[in-house]
């Protein structure tokens, strides 16, 4: 997997997305940007839109089953 920057929006946060994330319908993929104890999730069709935060332990554990689907 290599990694796609994304500035977007007002955020100091380096946003990325997988390269595999390219299909058919267009860019309809997540992007994630880390920080010393957080994992920030956001649409990367609505950039500005809601964003969710996990401990890095809440986003390890979920992780297996979003691969698995």
């Amino acid at each position: 997997m290599s990694r796609k920057i994304s500035s977007g929006g007002a955020s100091e946060l380096a946003w990325f997305k997988s390269s595999y994330s390219s299909s058919s319908e267009g860019d309809s993929c997540v992007e994630l940007a880390t920080q010393p104890g957080t994992v920030h999730l956001r649409d990367s069709k609505n950039v500005e839109g809601p964003r969710l935060a996990f401990t890095p332990a809440a986003w390890a554990d979920f992780v297996p089953y979003a691969v698995g689907s």
